[in-house]
Order: structure tokens, then C-alpha cells, then sequence
């Protein structure tokens, strides 16, 4: 076999480990998520099953038309959080397509906003600009920012604010995301260790899980393949902010409906120009 055989076999085989740590780590994060995740379609079938109730007892046509609207929008709900939590966990393909950022972002908060609820950690969404088209591999991107979500909520064990932005600029030709929470902030000895892989400060728990240390390497390898950045700021007693910014496509894509679902549900959704 030549040496250029095997750069090329330890390049597949590299490839492949990447594709399977990525695969490995959504499903950490979906566990993560699962208890919260239940606990809302238990929270959907409760809605489901007492307005059904509520239609069956009534004879007034005005009556069961509420019943059925209030089923009808909790089976939506439930369809949005499987579709979304499907589209996550499946493997993806390595294919990159025009996506709107607003919309992936939406759709990823639909999956944490009971897990925040719970905590006690107001969500903020600030969409400055829409839509705000990339070229990405759409799963990929939906992971970097699930896993900046988990951590920031995780980063605030006492409650707080996460406020979450996504604008674009067209002179730069960027779009960024970023992600802010009002946790304790990191350390600076800590700050500068964040990507390297294997490392973490989260501790076992009293299954002895704890983190791995590959959740933010593995954002800042998934973000710098798509040509973009991943950085982080942090101050004691301030919290942390984690900004993503790739490349801002020029392609045209749908605008989605999620950020009006968020707001009606009494998120705060601020949308500037």
C-alpha cells in the first residue's frame, strides 16, 4: 500500500470517528433533555384529554369548537417537538443546502424552552434581521447550538436570563448567533481551555455521568468546517457569551413561523429594522 493510500485510509478513518462522536454527543444531549421532554407530552396529553371531556359534555356548538381548537393546537405542539427532536437525533448527511438561521434557531428552542421553564430560566429571543440564509449542514448547525443552550442553562443553577440573537450583516456578508447567559461567568484559566477536547468542569453525577469534554470541541469542529467562527466571552459575576458566525448565503429561503409560536407563548421575541 503507498503513503498516499494511507493518508487517504486514515483521513476516511478520522472522517468517520468525527461522524461518530457527533452522533454520539446529540444523543447526550437528548438524554439530557428527555425528562423535560416527557414531561411536556405528559403536560399535551393532559390538554388533549380534558378538552375532549369538555366537548363531549357540552351540546353548544361554540363549545366544542373551543374543545377541538385547544386539542388541535396541543397536537401541533406535540408534532412540532417530535419532528424537531427526530430531525435532530437521526444521522444526517454531509450535505449543505441554503437554510434560514431564524428558522433553525426557532425550531432548536421549541425543544428547550420546558427544560428552561423548569429551571427557571427566562428565554429572550432577538432576531434583529430575516431571514438570515447560510449554507450549512442544517443537523450540524442544529447541534452547535442545542448543546450552547444546554450548557448555558446548566451554567445557571439558580435561574436567570438566556438571550439568544441571530442577525445578519450583508456588508460582511456574516450571520452570527449568539448565545448569552447571566450565570457566574468562567475563570480565565478556564476561559482559555473551553475547545481543547476532553476537557470539562462538569461534575460526575450520582450515576456517575458526567460531561465528556467533546461537546464544545466538537461545536468548534463542526463551525470551523462550514468557514466560520466560534468564540466565547465571559466575565466573573457577568455571565457568559458564546457567538457563532458563518458565512451569510445569498440564496433565498422560507421564513418560518416559529419565532410568532415563541412569542405567543410570552417569550420575549424582539425584531429590530
Amino acid at each position: 500500500m503507498s503513503a498516499s493510500s494511507d493518508v487517504a485510509e486514515l483521513r476516511r478513518r478520522v472522517a468517520d470517528l468525527e461522524r461518530q462522536l457527533l452522533q454520539a454527543q446529540k444523543l447526550t444531549t437528548v438524554g439530557e433533555l428527555a425528562s423535560s421532554i416527557t414531561h411536556e407530552f405528559n403536560n399535551v396529553l393532559t390538554t388533549v384529554i380534558n378538552y375532549a371531556k369538555l366537548g363531549m359534555r357540552h351540546k353548544d356548538d361554540a363549545s366544542r369548537d373551543k374543545a377541538f381548537d385547544k386539542i388541535l393546537a396541543a397536537g401541533q405542539r406535540a408534532s412540532r417537538i417530535t419532528t424537531g427532536l427526530l430531525s435532530y437525533a437521526r444521522r444526517g448527511t454531509e450535505r449543505r443546502e441554503a437554510t434560514d438561521l431564524v428558522k433553525l434557531v426557532t425550531d432548536v428552542l421549541i425543544l428547550v424552552e420546558k427544560d428552561l421553564e423548569h429551571h427557571r430560566v427566562r428565554l429572550e429571543l432577538k432576531i434583529e434581521s430575516q431571514p438570515v440564509p447560510s449554507e450549512v449542514n442544517a443537523g450540524q448547525i442544529q447541534q452547535v447550538m442545542l448543546n450552547l443552550l444546554v450548557n448555558a442553562r446548566q451554567a445557571m443553577a439558580n435561574g436567570g436570563v438566556l438571550t439568544v440573537v441571530v442577525r445578519g450583516d450583508a456588508k460582511a456578508g456574516l450571520a452570527e448567533i449568539s448565545v448569552r447567559d447571566t450565570g457566574p461567568g468562567i475563570p480565565p484559566d478556564v476561559l482559555t481551555k473551553l475547545f481543547q477536547p476532553f476537557f470539562t468542569t462538569k461534575q460526575a453525577d450520582e450515576k456517575g455521568q458526567g460531561g465528556n469534554g467533546l461537546g464544545l470541541s466538537l461545536c468548534r469542529e463542526v463551525v470551523e468546517s462550514h468557514t466560520g467562527r466560534i468564540t466565547v466571552q465571559s466575565r466573573l459575576g457577568e455571565g457568559t457569551t458564546f457567538s457563532v458566525t458563518l458565512p451569510l448565503a445569498a440564496a433565498a429561503v422560507e421564513l418560518s413561523p416559529a419565532a410568532a409560536v415563541l412569542q405567543r407563548r410570552g417569550r420575549s421575541v424582539a425584531r429590530a429594522g
